[in-house]
């Protein structure tokens, strides 16, 4: 039986394989996980759970969310990027939702990082310092 540390330390090798100038490159997960389930290495099971588990960090990490009110113009958005990508890096991909309980504003979440600048946000702020 293969310990524990032993397959976080073989997905944290294969993990680092995939990555390209500091970024997770798709075609090489792929690749990893095709030769792991060719090869069929002891242990094959917990050691892509671990991977899956680095990979999806990985992914959460380079994810901004955008939430508005209405949504955002064009040149707005463009802009957002801009600063957004100079703070983070390049390479993020990006989710936008529009929703009206935000009033106005917007909410942006990379990664576990929250910046709220909607109304209802600072409703909340405001009801919570009254407790």
């Amino acid at each position: 039986m293969i310990s524990n540390r032993l397959i976080r330390r073989e997905a944290k090798r294969l993990y680092r394989l995939c990555l390209v100038e500091g970024r997770l490159d798709e075609a090489r997960v792929r690749a990893v996980v095709d030769q792991v389930l060719a090869e069929r290495p002891r242990g094959c099971l917990r050691l892509l759970k671990h991977f899956q588990r680095l990979v999806k960090l990985d992914i959460q990490r380079r994810t901004a969310r955008v939430e508005t009110a209405i949504p955002l113009p064009d040149d707005l958005r463009e802009r957002l990027h801009q600063q957004v990508g100079r703070h983070y890096g390049p390479g993020l991909y990006w989710q936008h939702a529009v929703e009206p309980a935000l009033i106005a504003g917007l909410r942006l979440r990379v990664g576990s990082d929250v910046y709220d600048a909607s109304v209802l946000g600072r409703l909340r702020q405001v009801a919570e310092s009254f407790d």
